[in-house]
């Protein structure tokens, strides 16, 4: 009898745990922090019923529960906290009552976290990779059967490859060779979505963008563990990290539609209703109130579903992961996909709040606006009449990516070849920060760049070089370095191939100086001069920007100065050999007579150089 009623207790035990586990399913965040800036924290609990409960709070020095919302679907409840300074780290307990028991739900407030970001700065050089596509370094998590998308098969240019952030890790040493100083990894978070079909073909979520769950990392990456470790690796060598944000959409398949709060969770339409793409319809003062809302409520897609930042709960939502995110991962600096399809009133609550929390990271956009106009009206500038102000700090500079590829194809004239980017230059006026715009030449969306210039080594090396020297932050993307090529023909996933040397049955390995080529080499070597000589160069890194107006049928020059350091760059985008017009820069050479190549290291005459066609020089000049 003792042995029956001993069982029947521990039945009732385990009963009463059970029930306990399978009220609240989620809660997010899944953990807070003591000490933040904003005293402010909602928590979203979800689970079966949960509206016919009461949730109140047992008593915990520093904390009050302030308010509980019941919503449209009785199984969220949302609950605002006040987080006192004074409030110390431990576990908060909520008691859920049905009027017949209560079940308690603990919650963790850890220390506050003091690991301060690092930012990323003019004196940085970012380097963009694709999780999926750069190394595996752990075949264990490639796929998993329980996942929307159960399928890896790298024969595919459509379906995962196995990459992963320890192979990411694992390579660590190869961007500090190379002269990297920041990492931006495209999103890293869970994407548990089933192939799409796209133009045809069932096409997976490799690239990231499509989120399901805010607070973990993907599986088949490693999971949060996996990036915990990768930053912490990173940060000891020097290297910081960007993270790859999206407030616009989610995948799908995030477990909240799959149930929502709300029908205002997301914008919605009567019938499917795509953003037209067009930023002008956000920006122009004449245009109609339809054209803006479809511009910025439109779905990207019809698998990212456009979530409604209008609405105070999916905002809170948004901006508490963006700063748990920063918390929990030391993340150095934020980049924001779709950035001008966003709400701007969120986007500027929600950068205003990961600044007042971290105010050395920096955050740049995605905005890929038709004019330079247009593109600094996304960024803090010095437009007047816009319909919004935009605190953003920086966006990546589209235009410049616009403009160097005219500059190296087209002939020179009153407003081509290198004159357009010079013009571009000429519009720095219109933001506030412009040495902070981050300038790229290729990325997981665009055509490679040595494919867009003919494959002409000589092209490639000027607009190497016009990216590491000209104002601005510096971003290449995975295997510019090495000359990788191709077009955007049929499909992105032709300029996202694997990283040769990244899996173990790779029979070359371009991480390796004997795993690549003499052209390879020879690529690399150069990007790694530019890269560790910008690295020690006060007058890259922190210095002011003149150009003087390109001449003579191509050539253009431009100097970066401080006090104390000069570099002149000399370009010759024309056909024939021309010899340097050194009077034309007296007010920067001041009767310097000599100066350093950086790329042969060896020393030369100024008034005797000439430049061949489509050559050019990076000078130090002695102060």
């Amino acid at each position: 009898m003792k042995k029956l009623i001993t069982s029947l207790l521990l039945v009732m035990a385990l009963s009463a745990a059970n029930a306990q586990q399978s009220l609240v399913k989620r809660m997010n965040p899944t953990n807070w922090w003591v000490g933040m800036k904003s005293p402010e924290l909602q928590i979203l609990f979800y689970g079966d019923k949960l509206a016919g409960h009461t949730l109140t709070l047992k008593a915990y020095k520093g904390v009050v529960l302030k308010k509980v919302h019941k919503v449209e679907n009785p199984n969220y409840v949302f609950a605002d906290l006040e987080i006192k300074p004074e409030t110390k780290a431990g576990k908060l307990e909520f008691q859920f009552s049905d009027g017949r028991k209560q079940i308690t739900q603990t919650y963790e407030l850890l220390p506050k976290n003091p690991y301060r970001p690092k930012g990323v700065s003019p004196a940085d050089f970012i380097y963009l990779l694709m999780p999926d596509r750069f190394a595996n370094g752990d075949p264990s998590n490639d796929k998993f059967a329980d996942m929307a998308d159960p399928l890896m098969d790298r024969t595919s240019p459509w379906l995962r490859h196995g990459g992963d952030l320890q192979g990411v890790t694992n390579h660590l040493d190869y961007f500090t060779d190379l002269g990297v100083t920041a990492l931006w990894l495209n999103p890293v978070i869970e994407n548990d979505q089933p192939t799409t079909d796209e133009g045809g073909t069932q096409r997976s979520a490799y690239h990231g963008y499509g989120f399901t769950d805010h607070y973990n990392v993907d599986r088949r990456f490693g999971g949060n563990a996996a990036y915990k470790t990768m930053i912490d690796e990173a940060h000891k060598r020097g290297l910081k990290v960007i993270q790859d944000a999206v407030y616009n959409h989610v995948g799908i398949n995030h477990w909240i539609l799959k149930d929502m709060p709300f029908k205002a969770w997301l914008n919605q339409w009567d019938t499917f209703t795509q953003t037209s793409f067009k930023e002008p319809a956000v920006l122009d003062p004449h245009a109609s109130a339809y054209d803006r809302r479809i511009m910025s409520d439109g779905w990207f897609m019809p698998f990212l579903p456009d979530l409604n930042q209008k609405n105070e709960f999916v905002a809170k939502f948004l901006i508490q992961h963006a700063i748990w995110t920063v918390a929990y991962f030391n993340i150095d600096a934020w980049r924001i996909d779709t950035y001008m399809y966003n709400d701007m009133a969120f986007m500027n609550r929600c950068n205003a709040a990961l600044l007042s929390e971290y105010p050395d990271m920096l955050l740049f956009g995605e905005s890929l606006a038709t004019t330079v106009a247009n593109q600094a009206a996304f960024v803090r500038n010095n437009i007047n009449g816009l319909p919004f102000a935009c605190n953003l700090p920086s966006t990546l500079d589209n235009q410049f990516f616009v403009a160097v590829k005219d500059a190296l194809n087209q002939k020179y004239g009153w407003s081509d070849g290198v004159n357009r980017l010079y013009n571009l230059l000429v519009q720095d006026y219109l933001y506030k920060r412009p040495d902070l715009l981050v300038t790229y030449l290729d990325n997981h969306d665009e055509h490679r760049f040595l494919s867009v210039i003919g494959e002409d080594i000589d092209k490639y090396k000027m607009g190497l070089t016009w990216l590491m020297t000209i104002r601005g932050i510096p971003q290449i993307y995975y295997g510019t370095e090495l000359g990788v090529k191709n077009f955007k023909d049929p499909t992105d996933a032709e300029v996202r191939k694997d990283f040769v040397g990244g899996w173990k049955e790779d029979k070359e390995n371009k991480f390796l100086k004997t795993g690549r080529n003499q052209r390879e080499n020879e690529l690399y070597d150069f990007m790694k001069t530019l890269a560790q000589y910008r690295k020690t160069s006060p007058a890259l890194t922190q210095g002011k920007f003149m150009q003087f107006m390109p001449y003579d049928d191509g050539m253009y020059v431009y100097f970066r100065y401080t006090d104390t350091s000069k570099v002149m760059v000399v370009s010759n985008t024309g056909e024939k050999e021309k010899g340097l017009d050194i009077k034309r820069f007296a007010e920067q050479l001041k009767g310097a007579a000599t100066a350093v190549d950086v790329i042969t290291k060896e020393r030369v005459a100024l008034d005797k150089l000439t430049v061949g066609p489509k050559k050019f020089f990076v000078l130090e000049i002695a102060r």
